[in-house]
């Protein structure tokens, strides 16, 4: 255990000066030194306790979920009815009361309707419930019910999805570790570390980037529209612009296209105007459906839809063929640029309503960094007086290998860019008092063997081999507990796990291998006849 060959002294002390260098960004910021630009900059990154930040608690209305499941069936039924063969005609479809009701025209075809409806209800999770009823009434008229399993279910994957939609997001503002997790069962919490102004924040996450493209209805009179009198079949839908004198326009309420096949969306400039644009581009299917919606209607407008808003009606002057399309609509660089983001990171499924916003100053982070950094000197000074009276050579070993596992910490958490939090302090110091009890360990047990007559090689050998199994054992149920809350805790508790988790390694690195290298050298170039440990 005690031979070294060059190759591995010079891979360690590599592994060992690549960390170490890797924390001096780190180092200098706290001191307030300036880093040199040119060279690597990693850094830990602070979390919102430390560096302060933006607080946001998101809020989704569960009844927007139960009506755009009543939309999506009814398209969907209609669909179904439709491409049945024979085709099966039905009357008018009602969604009042969040049923969804029709007769069907021939009562022969009650049968073959049910058989096409069963295909689109299904199970709710592990209920034993499906997510819809479907009941005949009166020998001809199908009533659809919404189940309470089927909606709960609805409602967890629309926050579950809205979760992920949220940290697209805030991940393509360049923002560094932050933290996202769903609270309750219609809440998100939103914290984003030295983000000190929210607004950037509030504006991105309030927008649900629900793009639509429809087919305008030009049956449709203007004073109808006016007054909000919509034709069977469309809707009537704002401008998010009423510069120009037209408040809203109507639409056709089914069919059309989703912004959900997207596969791309950046922020460009219009090669006529100049004026700022959102350049997007769909999928292979999406792109065929747009496709088949402008070669089928040349020369009507359809509606651009953003959110609810009409952005622009163009006319389809010629099919659209490539699979793109650009979006205009008054933008500035920045809207472009955010409206961009939203669409590339996908539609929110579901409306979030800002219900609390904080903003955390940096102050009490400030703070505690001082008070752990002070912690942590005097706990690191009071161990490495007390290792050098204990052991003497040994016990400077084991100090060289406490300062060494420091700045290897704080170097792979810089290199892992990793995020520090005030539970993360208490890891490092933590970390310090556990460093050295390798080392006592290893002390210990070659002091037993001297004891029992070895000779010094053979005591240090036997010393090490003997406490690495306890200390492997010891640090492996350390490794297990914090790797169980990493998995299952959040915020600030992760940041704790990381921290230990990492330290374990490092100390075990640090406080046993190259501890064990030092003392082979030492005992080669030496030879001593006793040990003082």
């Amino acid at each position: 255990m005690l031979e070294f060959p060059r190759w591995k002294k010079v891979w360690l002390w590599f592994l060992t000066l690549v960390a170490v260098a890797a924390a001096m960004p780190s180092l200098s910021s706290v001191s307030g030194i300036r880093w040199p630009s040119g060279l690597p900059n990693p850094q830990v990154n602070l979390g919102l306790d430390l560096a302060g930040g933006s607080h946001i608690l998101l809020e989704a209305d569960p009844r927007q979920v139960a009506q755009q499941r009543l939309e999506s069936m009814e398209e969907s039924v209609r669909i179904a009815l439709r491409k049945a063969e024979p085709r099966i005609r039905i009357g008018s479809v009602s969604t009042r009361d969040g049923r969804l009701s029709f007769m069907v025209d021939d009562p022969s075809q009650v049968d073959a309707a049910r058989e096409q409806l069963l295909p689109l209800t299904t199970g709710a999770g592990l209920t034993g419930q499906r997510d819809w009823t479907i009941a005949v009434l009166d020998g001809t008229r199908f009533v659809l019910t919404p189940t309470k399993a089927g909606l709960d279910q609805a409602v967890t994957q629309a926050m579950d999805s809205a979760t992920e939609v949220v940290r697209k997001r805030i991940d393509a503002l360049g923002t560094r570790e932050p933290t996202i997790i769903r609270q309750g069962d219609q809440r998100i919490v939103v914290q984003v570390p030295g983000l000190q102004d929210p607004q950037q924040l509030k504006d991105l996450l309030g927008q649900t980037a629900k793009l639509e493209f429809k087919l305008v209805d030009t049956t449709a009179l203007p004073a109808d529209v006016a007054q909000g009198i919509a034709p069977a079949g469309s809707q009537i839908v704002p401008y998010a612009d009423a510069s120009e004198g037209v408040a809203s326009i109507a639409v056709k309420r089914l069919g059309g296209i989703k912004g959900d096949s997207l596969t791309n969306a950046q922020q460009g400039f219009s090669p006529n105007t100049n004026e700022p644009v959102v350049n997007i581009q769909f999928d292979r299917q999406g792109g065929a459906k747009f496709a088949k919606l402008t070669t089928e209607n040349v020369n009507k407008p359809f509606a651009i839809i953003l959110d609810g808003k009409v952005l622009s009606a163009p006319n389809i002057n010629e099919p659209i063929l490539g699979g793109s399309a650009q979006i205009s609509g008054n933008f500035t660089v920045d809207t472009a640029n955010q409206l961009a983001i939203s669409l590339r990171s996908g539609a929110l499924p579901v409306d979030l309503k800002v219900v609390e916003e904080r903003t955390v100053g940096p102050d009490l982070g400030a703070d505690s960094i001082q008070k752990g950094l002070l912690a942590m000197a005097v706990g690191a000074g009071l161990i490495l007086v007390l290792m050098i009276v204990t052991y003497g050579r040994f016990g400077v070993y084991a100090d060289i290998a406490l300062v060494l596992n420091v700045l290897m910490l704080l170097g792979v958490m810089a290199i892992l860019n990793t995020t520090l939090t005030l539970p993360g302090i208490a890891g490092f110091v933590l970390t310090i008092g556990a460093a050295v009890d390798a080392n006592v360990l290893i002390n210990e047990r070659i002091r037993e063997e001297r004891k029992r007559g070895r000779r010094v090689v053979a005591a240090v050998e036997n010393g090490y081999r003997e406490a690495s199994r306890a200390i492997f054992d010891a640090n492996l149920t350390n490794v297990i507990a914090a790797t169980l809350l990493f998995l299952f805790g959040s915020g600030p508790v992760r940041g704790f796990a990381v921290v230990l988790m990492i330290g374990i390694v490092t100390s075990v690195f640090t406080a046993v291998t190259m501890t064990r290298m030092w003392v082979a050298d030492w005992l080669r170039r030496a030879r001593p006849q006793d040990l003082v440990v």
